[in-house]
């Protein structure tokens, strides 16, 4: 039977959402009050009567042709993604073109290989492997597969960058399973990691679920000053806060009233994900960032959490590149390095993608240029 695709209110949404084991925070209703420069609405796949797929859909309209929207689902949609994906996606198409839409951008999240926190050490420590896809992977997931072989078929083109991390969301992430207890997710933790949460400990780093957002944020700045990235402002992260509530959380550490790290939790159903980090430039040795992940990763598994994930990486494993230290630090907690899909466009007015595609080329060789 074809599906039909058609608008949902936030209610219904949420509902569909808090039916499945879990979501991307990303595809909740509540992330569209977060990106409040793109009109936002929820979208419902029906197989006659019943809601069997929802979307979130983020349009970003066209500079100067603002009729037309860069239709975007990040990390979505959340539909059947092994089964024929024509069912699913045509329906899609037909509905965001008659909006307006002159291309849609998804991110399925769906995996298609995994690296074990052992192989990836193995892989840093071989001057012969430079990226994780050089490593053989320990599972590799045949719906993955599966889905990047319809899309290709379909005519969706592959927007994900050879490092892993473009304009949308990053392919590859570093995740940690929860299972069992606190205890043995301890021990699953390097030698390095297990030693610097006794040495918070020992300082006398104290962690805090707060709501000091102004706080957080200098320090965010702070970082973003020191790691060259560009920060968000104060009102993205009190937006943030406002729409997402029960599902976010601020924790903060200190050392003897000092603010020396701070990070942002988000979850949904039986998923955690670690959002934002900031850390004082003083006082590292005192280990505030391993103290936060911590506590963090304790909460989620007392939430009843399955997968705690430290979201973005690279996939270099190149000692010379600066990159390396980010997966460095994560893959210390014992988890394991993951390539999802990516992120895939389908052109629906090419004349109009082609020249939004030169738009954001050139915005983007304008900041590199000021940089």
């Amino acid at each position: 039977m074809t599906l039909i695709v058609e608008p949902i209110d936030a209610t219904q949404h949420l509902g569909f959402v808090e039916a499945q084991q879990s979501v991307s925070f990303l595809q909740t209703p509540e992330w569209g009050r977060v990106k409040t420069e793109w009109r936002h609405e929820s979208l419902g796949w029906y197989d006659g009567e019943q809601l069997v797929g929802a979307g979130l859909v983020l349009h970003r309209p066209v500079p100067r042709l603002e009729r037309y929207t860069l239709a975007y689902l990040p990390e979505g949609p959340v539909i059947d993604w092994a089964g024929p994906l024509d069912r699913w996606l045509r329906p899609l198409a037909t509905y965001l073109k008659a909006q307006g839409a002159f291309a849609i951008r998804l991110g399925p999240p769906v995996r298609t290989d995994s690296w074990s926190a052992a192989q990836v050490k193995q892989g840093i420590a071989d001057p012969e492997i430079r990226r994780l896809p050089d490593l053989p992977s320990e599972y590799v997931d045949p719906v993955g597969a599966h889905v990047t072989r319809q899309l290709r078929e379909a005519g969706w083109l592959s927007q994900s960058p050879v490092d892993g991390f473009g304009t949308g969301h990053p392919q590859y992430t570093f995740e940690l399973p929860l299972n069992g207890s606190e205890d043995e997710v301890l021990r699953g933790m390097n030698q390095l990691w297990r030693r610097n949460l006794k040495k918070a400990a020992k300082a006398g780093v104290e962690v805090v679920v707060g709501d000091d957002l102004k706080a957080f944020h200098e320090l965010y700045v702070h970082t973003a000053e020191r790691d060259h990235f560009t920060p968000r402002p104060l009102q993205y992260f009190e937006t943030m806060f406002a729409a997402l509530q029960e599902r976010i959380r601020l924790y903060l550490a200190y050392h003897e009233g000092s603010l020396v790290a701070g990070a942002v939790l988000v979850r949904v159903g039986v998923q955690a994900w670690y959002a934002y980090g900031a850390s004082a430039t003083a006082k590292r040795e005192v280990r505030g960032s391993n103290a936060c992940q911590w506590a963090m990763i304790r909460d989620a598994l007392a939430a009843g959490c399955g997968v705690y994930s430290l979201r973005g990486i690279t996939p270099t494993l190149d000692a010379e590149d600066p990159h390396l230290g980010l997966i460095q630090f994560k893959v210390g907690t014992g988890g394991q390095a993951a390539r999802y899909v990516g992120e895939w466009d389908l052109p629906l007015r090419p004349l109009v993608y082609r020249a939004f595609d030169v738009y954001m080329t050139q915005r983007a060789r304008r900041r590199g240029r000021s940089s």
